[in-house]
């Protein structure tokens, strides 16, 4: 800190060291906030959207997606319509509890946000093997391109987890 004295007034002068170590408490506090809503916000959304699989309405909405898939098409020809809804529904309901687990078990959270990553990285490719996915006003692009956030939030909780948790 320099200190200067202007007549009456003295003008104190923070060196950009000094200044932050004042502001860190409160960039701590964003950081934490957001690490929560982006912690919370993946197991609200994979609790919720793994609970409509098992319902036949959103069976047969990821069907077009799922049938077009160069990797999870194959399920068809093991399982019905509801039955691959189902697996993916139950996927995402442990997936979102895992991640819920961070203040208990930070690996077993860590693990549930790379099988997020694993979630996001899947429904992302079907905008390339979805048919018209990227054409111009489709609606499947639109819902799919939301996948690149969550797809960052899943990497960066799955980081912020394995910090947390004790090496093995």
């Amino acid at each position: 800190m320099n200190t200067m004295d202007a007549g009456e007034m003295t003008v104190v002068r923070h060196t950009s060291r000094e200044r932050s170590s004042t502001e860190r408490p409160w960039a701590d506090r964003l950081a934490n906030i957001g690490t929560g809503v982006l912690r919370y916000g993946l197991v609200f959304l994979l609790v919720g959207v793994g609970s409509t699989k098992f319902f036949d309405f959103e069976a047969k909405a990821i069907q077009p997606l799922v049938e077009h898939s160069l990797f999870l098409s194959w399920m068809y020809g093991a399982l019905s319509v509801q039955g691959v809804s189902n697996v993916f529904g139950l996927f995402e309901i442990t997936t979102g509890i895992l991640i819920a687990l961070r203040g208990f078990f930070p690996r077993a959270s860590a693990v549930g946000s790379l099988a997020a990553v694993v979630i996001f990285v899947t429904t992302l490719s079907f905008l390339f093997t979805t048919p018209g996915a990227l054409a111009p006003g489709s609606a499947a692009g639109g819902f799919l391109m939301k996948d690149v956030i969550l797809l960052g939030a899943a990497i960066f909780t799955a980081g912020e987890a394995l910090r947390a948790s004790k090496p093995l």
